[in-house]
């Protein structure tokens, strides 16, 4: 067996950011911290910070008044943060730069009285903070048929945004449908699908060509992993997205095939690592690297914790 580790893959920069900025905040302020959603969405890093102390919650209400809340780097509406204000809770906010880049967008097309399309998908932590910004201004579609059954108020005065971790071909296909429907759309000044979203998508595209298979290591709940597997099999390559080599079957794989093994953007590289030692164990697996992107993006820690 040929195993192709893609690179890049894992961590980027804003979950690097959001995981040393919460081990800082339960060295510096102890145990518990708060933290409003999951982190990030992976299950081994969720569950190591529950073992350090973390307490990951879904509302405000249930932290006790004058604690330590932490936001997620998926970002929070400005109605979690008044209500945290109410409770007299101190905060650290962690969400990555480019959301926050996303929900200024929003904020300022309200304010030019657009109606905001926002292209993501229903119930993701980051969807439910970018509409929490502009929600009277804001409709959310999924798909192109969702675009096909808008009525809008001004076909004139519409804008569009995106989720930052979707299909970068999934995105062009809808914003190509919207810019049918409504000829004057405008958008972001530079594309709101974050890097590492677009350079593991693309890694993935450009090695399904070498691989008889394809293994995401990431999180069910992750939707950059889901896309990067979606992606695999739409160029007809087999691909299996799991939390961690517990996961792996050996009737997935046979000798003397080549596996592309990648990780979305909330995956540790140790669970990467525990996979492919799976695949040499069983299948004698050669290892190699494909470098078809560079990354070379840090975000600086939460001002809160800087000083």
């Amino acid at each position: 067996m040929r195993v192709i580790l893609a690179s890049p893959r894992g961590f980027c920069a804003g979950v690097n950011m959001a995981i040393e900025a919460l081990e800082l905040a339960l060295a510096r302020y102890g145990p518990p911290v708060y933290v409003y959603h999951e982190i990030v969405h992976n299950k081994w890093v969720v569950e190591r910070f529950r073992r350090l102390g973390a307490i990951f919650v879904n509302h405000v209400h249930e932290v006790p008044e004058g604690s330590l809340l932490f936001y997620s780097a998926h970002g929070v509406s400005p109605e979690v943060r008044a209500q945290a204000a109410q409770r007299r809770l101190r905060t650290v906010d962690a969400t990555c730069p480019l959301v926050t880049k996303v929900h200024r967008e929003a904020v300022r097309f309200a304010r030019e009285g657009y109606t905001i399309i926002l292209i993501g998908h229903a119930g993701h932590d980051e969807v439910l903070g970018t509409m929490g910004e502009a929600p009277e201004a804001m409709v959310l579609v999924e798909t192109e048929e969702d675009v096909d059954r808008l009525v809008l108020p001004d076909a004139s005065r519409v804008a569009y945004l995106t989720q930052t971790t979707l299909s970068v071909d999934e995105a062009t296909r809808i914003v190509d449908r919207l810019r049918q429907r409504f000829p004057d759309i405008v958008g972001p000044p530079r594309d709101d699908i974050c890097y590492a979203t677009q350079n593991r998508q693309a890694v993935v595209r450009e090695l399904a060509s070498q691989a008889d298979a394809v293994l995401v290591i990431g999180s069910q709940n992750s939707s950059n992993s889901r896309r990067l597997a979606e992606i695999a099999r739409s160029c007809g390559v087999p691909a299996w997205l799991i939390d961690d080599a517990s996961q792996l079957a050996a009737e997935w794989f046979a000798q003397g095939q080549t596996v592309v093994v990648t990780a979305g953007a909330s995956a540790p590289e140790s669970l990467v690592a525990e996979c492919v030692q799976w695949l040499k164990d069983r299948f004698g697996a050669s290892v190699e690297s494909a470098v078809v992107r560079t990354e070379n993006v840090h975000f600086p820690l939460p001002r809160e914790l800087r000083s």
